[in-house]
């Protein structure tokens, strides 16, 4: 992959600067490079190497050494409750971003994730920008990611894109999904970012060296830069944007201790529902409550997916397990929002249970005394001996935006991702509700409920830069524009103000082929009223 030093992309003319390659700064620059603009990418990690099959390490805190294996280099500190807390977080930096060791599960949300529906109250009152009007972006999406699996059984609406086949099933599947049928269950093979789905090599929660799971960097970047109208600069942090109170005039950089500036027409912010308000908040220059904040909601209305993990044993089936189904039987009942099911593709083993209990454990009110979380080997052995043979499935339900919680700037180091956040009353009631549904639902299946407490999903942030009509409470407009700012567009999860009942990254991806259109038809029409006589 070919790198521009910051001399020689300064020496060029672009029309689109985009900080940041995970999944919505990729595939909104490779849609941008093929409506025939010209695409700079800004990435503050490394290009990377092909042959990379590593996961997003927890153990090394080394920020040089982080950096250079495409983690997020500083740890990441959650204010929960009240109670501060750092911790080495699922977020990555490179190119690809986080995208690059996600799972690949992307499931389309339904049609009252976005439109208002009387008989479910929306958290955010509806989406600006309905589900019609996101539809074709939706299926392109999904053409770009090579989605393959099977049609959702509950769903009155056709998947998205063209569905191709799914991989084989696992023994251990196979009887689960036998069995979850014989008990009244929709499962539907899970919507995976896979190219080849009969050879996959299960690559999920890592880098995939074989360029088989679809993600920011190989169904964003690289075809971008094949297109020869984009470039890429890489270990190059923005640290500023500058503004003259209505435009974007230019980004404040530095490339391996070298700095310098960046101009182009118009920018694309893409660095993370974390990475990106917090850019904003640090960009201080003019105004001490940083760029594009007129509204104060800059940071605010941070939302995840809470996650109940559960163990399904199946009856005299095998004991392997893959990333297989999906499952929207509890999405929602009585008018309350809950969420998908899935199986995560993990036996309950040792290992993974260590890693669940740590997450656990992050967010008790044990995280005040850090020396004990290697405790949590002594009860994650015991459990590896009871539970062998089940499969790990996990509930995601959904958040809604409360406007305390949000990312701030860490006046002691800006790198150091930092958020606030409180577990909403209405919030736990629906959890207690979540989970009597998950276990009258699975009734006829050997099952665990293993989460005691609340476990947010650090991997899902979305909220932080709403879009909306009303400036005074969003930060963008529907088309995805800064209020405040003509020229700067934002594309990853921080646009969306609810964070829906499915895993985020396609609707992020559809968002950002709509921005790219609506970005280039913009470009388009100011390029003929210049060319005017």
């Amino acid at each position: 992959m070919q790198t521009l030093t910051l001399e020689q992309a300064r020496a060029q003319r672009w029309d689109v600067i985009v900080i940041g390659t995970g999944m919505g700064g990729g595939l909104l620059g490779r849609r941008l490079a093929e409506l025939g603009q010209r695409v700079l990418f800004v990435e503050k990690g490394p290009a990377g190497h092909a042959a990379e099959r590593q996961h997003l390490t927890t153990t090394i805190t080394d920020p040089a050494a982080r950096l250079v294996r495409g983690a997020w280099p500083k740890p990441a500190e959650s204010r929960l409750g009240g109670v501060r807390t750092r911790f080495m977080g699922p977020y990555g930096t490179g190119v690809g971003g986080s995208s690059a060791y996600y799972a690949g599960a992307l499931e389309i949300p339904e049609r009252h994730d976005l439109d208002a529906d009387p008989a479910r109250p929306h958290p955010a009152g509806g989406w600006p920008v309905g589900y019609d009007a996101f539809r074709p972006h939706f299926d392109r999406a999904a053409r770009y990611l090579h989605l393959n699996g099977s049609p959702d059984p509950l769903s009155p609406e056709p998947p998205p894109g063209d569905l191709a086949p799914p991989g084989p099933l696992p023994p251990g599947d196979a009887a689960l999904e036998a069995q979850m049928r014989a008990t009244g269950l929709h499962p539907y093979r899970q919507h995976m970012a896979v190219r080849w789905p009969q050879t996959c090599r299960q690559c999920f929660g890592r880098k995939c060296p074989w360029g088989c799971k679809m993600d920011g960097r190989s169904a964003g970047v690289v075809p971008a830069l094949e297109t020869g109208r984009a470039g890429l600069v890489t270990d190059c942090e923005v640290l500023e944007i500058l503004d003259d109170g209505t435009r974007v005039t230019g980004l404040r950089v530095a490339q391996n201790g070298q700095g310098g500036g960046l101009e182009a027409p118009r920018y694309a912010l893409c660095a993370g529902s974390l990475g990106s308000p917090r850019l904003l908040l640090g960009s201080r220059r003019r105004r001490p409550e940083g760029v594009a904040n007129s509204s104060g909601w800059v940071g605010r209305g941070l939302m995840f997916h809470l996650n109940e993990f559960f163990l399904l044993w199946p009856r005299g089936g095998g004991d392997q397990f893959g990333r297989s189904f999906s499952l929207r039987d509890v999405y929602s009942r009585d008018g309350l929002r809950f969420g998908l099911v899935q199986s995560l593709g993990l036996e309950a083993s040792y290992g993974n249970i260590v890693f669940f209990m740590g997450q656990i454990f992050d967010q008790s009110p044990l995280r005040r005394f850090p020396a004990l979380r290697g405790l949590v080997r002594i009860p994650a052995l015991v459990a590896s001996r009871l539970f062998g043979s089940a499969s790990v499935f996990v509930g995601q339900m959904e958040d809604f935006p409360y406007p305390e919680n949000r990312v701030v700037l860490n006046e002691e180091d800006p790198e150091i991702l930092t958020f606030e956040y409180r577990f909403a009353p209405e919030l736990l009631a629906r959890r207690r509700r979540f989970r009597r549904e998950l276990m009258r639902r699975f009734r006829g299946l050997p099952r665990l409920l293993v989460s005691p407490q609340p476990v947010l999903n650090f991997g899902h942030p979305v909220g932080t830069l709403r879009f909306g009509t009303d400036p005074a409470s969003s930060v963008l407009r529907p088309d995805c524009r800064t209020h405040d700012l003509d020229n700067l567009y934002v594309a990853d999860g921080s646009f969306m103000p609810s964070a829906l009942g499915v895993n985020p990254s396609l609707t992020i991806a559809a968002n950002a082929l709509r921005v790219a259109e609506i970005i280039a038809r913009t470009a388009g029409r100011q390029e003929e009223t210049a060319d005017a006589p």
